[in-house]
């Protein structure tokens, strides 16, 4: 019996080699990304150099602005430190100015005080009270200062003790304040003198917190003379 021919037939499939198109897609790909890469390289470049050159400059200004900034502190440093000294020199000029017209005060007191104790017009005095004047000090304390002057004898020398007394009111009454209870020493001797022209004495003396002083009576006990003179009560700061 012969053979049947089988309705099916058997082909060898052939194997498709793809991997080439793909290595030459990604090659493509690749290459088109340079080119993009590239063309927008072109296109930012003068965009890019243009915010460089800015931007340096910026760097430059800024440089240039924190060096004059730098300038400018130094500079306000040293004004504060010249103005600072000035200041300083001012105020010190101005205390010795304030001294030079003190001294200039005193010393025209003094020569006016010379003209009055030896001056051709005036008369000449053995030993004499100049003037009297007093202080308020520390609560009853009183500081004194008391000139005795002479110009009869140029060439003697005047000494002996003062003391002074105070009359004024005391609780509603007519009132002495002797040397002794201003001095709250009973028994206390006069202050000391010796001069050949003028002499100032000073010290302080306590007055009773009641009493009102209105006139110095001041006793000047010397080698061979006694002297007593009377002042108003003079407050040397009113």
């Amino acid at each position: 019996m012969p053979a049947i021919p089988s309705r099916y037939q058997i082909v060898q499939r052939r194997e498709t080699r793809r991997w080439p198109w793909v290595v030459a897609v990604g090659a493509i790909w690749l290459l088109s990304l340079g080119l993009a890469w590239q063309w927008a390289g072109i296109r930012a470049a003068p965009a890019l150099a243009d915010a460089t050159k800015r931007m340096r400059s910026a760097e430059r200004q800024l440089a240039d602005q924190q060096v004059r900034l730098k300038q400018l502190s130094q500079r306000e440093t040293t004004l504060a430190v010249s103005d600072r000294i000035s200041r300083n020199a001012n105020g010190d000029l101005q205390g010795a100015l304030a001294e030079r017209d003190e001294e200039i005060s005193a010393l025209r007191a003094d020569v006016a005080f010379y003209e009055r104790l030896v001056g051709p017009t005036q008369q000449r005095k053995g030993l004499n009270v100049f003037s009297s004047e007093f202080a308020p000090g520390v609560g009853s304390a009183w500081h004194y200062q008391i000139v005795l002057t002479q110009n009869l004898n140029r060439g003697a020398i005047s000494q002996g003790r003062m003391r002074f007394v105070l009359e004024g009111v005391r609780a509603g009454k007519l009132a002495t304040v002797d040397w002794a209870e201003l001095n709250q020493r009973p028994g206390m001797q006069g202050q000391g003198f010796s001069f050949r022209y003028f002499q100032s004495l000073e010290g302080q003396v306590m007055l009773p917190r009641d009493f009102t002083p209105q006139r110095v009576r001041v006793l000047l006990d010397g080698e061979d003379v006694a002297v007593e003179q009377a002042f108003d009560w003079k407050n040397a700061n009113t």
